[in-house]
């Protein structure tokens, strides 16, 4: 497959990227690595691209949690 060469190769274009196209595109990562048959080589490159992929939807949710919790105690 071609996954690293979709426009979420390198960090500026995955902060650009929703939510929902970063976590399917990790997703989809980790489907390929899971089946155990992509090449090392290509393995280490999909990993490369997971890891900011994965920081991307954790900054994503912790952002949106602090929102969640400041409009909590606003309301209280």
């Amino acid at each position: 497959m071609d996954e690293g060469n979709t426009t979420a190769s390198n960090g500026g274009d995955i902060e650009q990227m929703s939510f929902e196209e970063a976590l399917g595109a990790r997703e989809s990562i980790v489907q390929q690595l899971e089946r155990g048959d992509v090449p090392l080589d290509q393995s280490i490159t999909l990993y490369e691209r997971g890891e900011p992929l994965r920081a991307a939807c954790q900054k994503r949710l912790a952002a949106a949690q602090a929102r969640l919790e400041e409009n909590v105690h606003t309301a209280d």
